[in-house]
């Protein structure tokens, strides 16, 4: 594992060593903790760019395949991170207390949640990989080319659980450098294997869609090693201890209860944007593609929310452990703040310049005409979508990834789709036995840009009320836990 001393080396270098959020300034340890995981989800995207990119040499029938394949994967990877959404915040508070003993346990139990989820999975997936895909619409040589795919797929899901697990435990302990570093070496290698087992390059046979599966496979089995190996060595806030792999009944339904809704929540985003884009689909090609390129942009402001929020979780948990919930609020509103301003800031230059965005993608005169549009009326509340992540961030820190959840649901499926129902479309239903007549403000594609912006608007109030009761404040480990940090090792 020679790849690894790095990690080894870094570990014990004050540079990289864990993030104890429980005291000095609050800004820049939020720093340190968030921009390893923003790249991190920047290479993510990017190397999910590397195989479309790479698929799209072989033929548009393999391009549509794993597009097909899109929505599923992001299910799994919803799952992988509702389970461990429950590692983060058990993790940190144990830190916080002082217990790293009971943190380790959390660890071990983590990695046998995610590993029998995963598996289990993957068995079924693979027992119904056929009708799964007829049901969602691969038919010929699509759906040759996604049975491929998907197969191999569902082989690497234990493996990107346990990666998630691995990541999650480091995460809660206060370091994001390392898997940050895992996932370059994973990244990297997937890029580079792409084009021999896609294409066939040199000795290699030219698998397709398959071989982009199995160039993810790889890397992930890599990742996933090297993450075992990394906390069963130990020396990174937390450690795997092998002893500890025997089910612990009580702690699993622990696990399973803090991150089932962190689970549904993120189906429900999913399915949400299925349902968005729908509806976009009822108008013009151009504002289709407009729409497809301005979640892009907007993805953009997901990545740095989303970054910041799980540095949130971790400051939230730990301060929780260590009993200061007034330092656990000052890192959330800080951090709510600073993101906001970000995104104000970025926002600012789009709405100045939306043809340039808009043009970056495209040189359509139509698209770029309904994406300025798109900019120039969501643009502004950015903002409101990354306060709302971060807060969300607080909540999963806390524990309470129910509250997280029902914010999700809020903006989504209260304040935007119902929304844009009313003020996209041009409808009118009389209700029965009362002559009254309720009609929908038919505003057109507008309307849908609107129906976003006014839910990121109410959910962020919501958000900052239901924060500001304080009701998070308890925490999630058992009062009763001892708190001590042993020195022996299993």
């Amino acid at each position: 594992m020679w790849l690894l001393e790095p990690f080894r080396e870094a570990a014990v270098s004050p540079r990289s060593a864990p993030v104890d959020m429980t005291t000095g300034p609050v800004t820049p340890k939020l720093l340190t903790l968030a921009w390893p995981l923003v790249l991190g989800n920047l290479l993510q995207t990017f190397y999910n760019l590397a195989d479309m990119f790479w698929v799209g040499r072989v033929s548009g029938d393999a391009v549509a395949a794993v597009s097909l394949m899109f929505p599923l994967s992001w299910m799994f990877v919803s799952t992988a991170m509702g389970i461990t959404a429950a590692t983060i915040a058990l993790v940190s508070q144990h830190i916080g207390a002082g217990n790293r003993r009971r943190a380790d346990r959390i660890v071990a139990q983590s990695a046998v949640l995610a590993t029998v989820v995963a598996t289990a999975l993957a068995a079924i997936g693979l027992a119904v990989r056929e009708p799964l895909l007829r049901t969602m619409g691969a038919r010929d040589q699509v759906f040759v080319e996604a049975l491929a795919y998907i197969e191999i797929i569902f082989l690497s899901l234990p493996l990107t659980f346990i990666f998630f697990a691995f990541r999650s435990s480091l995460q809660g302990a206060g370091d994001t450098k390392t898997a940050m570093w895992l996932m370059v070496l994973s990244a990297g290698l997937n890029v580079v294997l792409d084009p021999f087992f896609i294409l066939g390059w040199g000795a290699f046979p030219a698998l397709g869609t398959q071989g982009a599966a199995v160039a993810t496979f790889i890397a992930r089995a890599f990742a996933a090693g090297a993450g075992i190996y990394i906390l069963v060595r130990g020396g990174y806030g937390v450690e795997l201890r092998l002893r500890e792999l025997k089910p612990d009944w009580e702690l699993q339904r622990k696990l399973l209860r803090i991150g089932a809704p962190a689970t549904i929540d993120g189906w429900a985003r999913s399915f949400a944007a299925v349902v968005m884009a729908a509806f976009v689909a009822r108008f013009t090609v151009a504002a289709i593609a407009a729409y497809g390129i301005g979640v892009r942009l907007m993805s953009i402001s997901w990545t740095v929310s989303g970054a910041v929020a799980d540095a949130t979780a971790t400051g939230v948990g730990q301060n929780l452990g260590a009993k200061t919930p007034r330092r656990a609020a000052e890192v959330t509103w800080k951090a709510t703040a600073a993101t906001m301003a970000i995104l104000f800031c970025a926002a600012g230059l789009v709405v100045t310049f939306p043809a340039v965005a808009i043009g970056i993608f495209i040189d359509d005169p139509a698209v770029i005409a309904e994406g300025i549009i798109f900019l120039r009326i969501i643009a502004p509340f950015w903002a409101f979508f990354g306060g709302v992540m971060v807060i969300q961030g607080a909540f999963r820190g806390a524990g309470v990834t129910t509250v997280a959840m029902v914010l999700s649901f809020l903006s989504r499926w209260l304040f935007r789709i119902p929304v844009a129902l009313v003020v996209a479309f041009g409808w009118a239903y009389t209700i029965p036995g009362t002559g009254l007549t309720l009609a929908g403000l038919d505003w057109g594609v507008e309307g849908l840009w609107w129906a976003y912006a006014f839910g990121a608007f109410a959910s962020f109030l919501v958000a900052v009320a239901w924060f500001r009761r304080g009701t998070w404040k308890g925490g999630v480990i058992d009062a009763d836990q001892p708190q001590s940090t042993p020195t022996s090792t299993d």
